[in-house]
């Protein structure tokens, strides 16, 4: 049944409260993404302005984050409409909300490839493809690597940042610490040469970030992460132009079950995409 509605008293955008941030992670959840087991709380530290709700009636029914990082960068996610409220204009009015409060920055996203089209409208231009392998984890012997939190936080900073767009320190001391996950750095010589983290998720586990100055820090990484979690699924996120990337997952017998597009709105950033052998996660980049 159509009906018409009132922006501002039956239609509202507004910013999340704390507790509605695991409700746009349930619905999350429920379109198949499986987000991580305490995805909410470290998403909620990265920008606690940066999620905003649709409500209908006093009924929430979409989200999105637009996520502030730094003065000048931004990335949108969890862009969710409730099935049954679909094809009706309420998430393009979310949408604008959220591109809105992003004004003035470069913004990225990871959008559905279907959806490019669409993204091209609002100013979005293709960087590249992101690839999710999945598969079982191998029962491997994980050489000795050396847990995170033993690293000074700022050394573990300034090596994101190479891969990153901009400063996410908050998120990354939160993401690294969050409970139940396995976070090691690749150490030679009192050097940083690459990182990654293993986090629960509602089926198995993902591994991102996964960073590394090379392919073959990047597989004692992965070794010692698939040590934590053999014999369960686990997936990783790979940007398609690093083919020593996409290689190692395939060499351990990881399929690709779908990708994303990385998208800008202005210049793609000068990051060291050869160092990005996994995504931190689609939502937040």
């Amino acid at each position: 049944m159509s009906y018409a509605v009132e922006p501002g008293r039956d239609w509202v955008v507004r910013p999340m409260e704390s507790s509605e941030i695991g409700l746009a992670i349930q619905w999350a959840e429920q379109e198949g993404w499986n987000p991580g087991l305490h995805d909410a709380d470290c998403f909620r530290v990265a920008d606690p302005g940066g999620f905003f709700v649709g409500t209908l009636r006093g009924e929430p029914i979409g989200s999105i984050s637009a996520v502030r990082y730094g003065e000048h960068f931004g990335f949108i996610g969890l862009y969710i409409v409730k099935p049954e409220f679909r094809g009706r204009g309420f998430g393009y009015r979310i949408w604008q909300h959220a591109m809105h409060s992003l004004v003035g920055r470069n913004i990225g996203l990871d959008g559905v490839l279907a959806q490019q089209d669409n993204y091209r409208k609002s100013g979005f231009q293709l960087a590249h493809r992101n690839i999710r392998f999945q598969g079982v984890a191998p029962r491997t012997r994980g050489g000795p690597m050396t847990d995170l939190a033993e690293l000074p936080f700022e050394q573990v900073a300034s090596y994101d940042r190479q891969c990153f767009p901009a400063p996410r320190d908050r998120f990354l001391a939160a993401w690294i610490a969050q409970p139940d996950c396995i976070a090691r750095a690749a150490v030679r010589n009192g050097r940083i040469e690459g990182y990654g983290v293993l986090r629960p998720c509602r089926n198995g586990y993902k591994i991102g970030p996964l960073f590394a100055d090379n392919v073959h820090a990047a597989e004692e990484l992965l070794n010692a992460l698939f040590a934590r979690c053999a014999g369960a699924n686990v997936a990783l996120d790979v940007p398609e132009t690093n083919a020593a990337a996409v290689a190692l997952a395939e060499r351990y017998g990881m399929k690709s079950v779908f990708e994303t597009a990385r998208m800008y709105t202005k210049e793609q950033p000068a990051i060291a995409l050869a160092r990005m052998f996994g995504v931190t996660t689609f939502e937040l980049g």
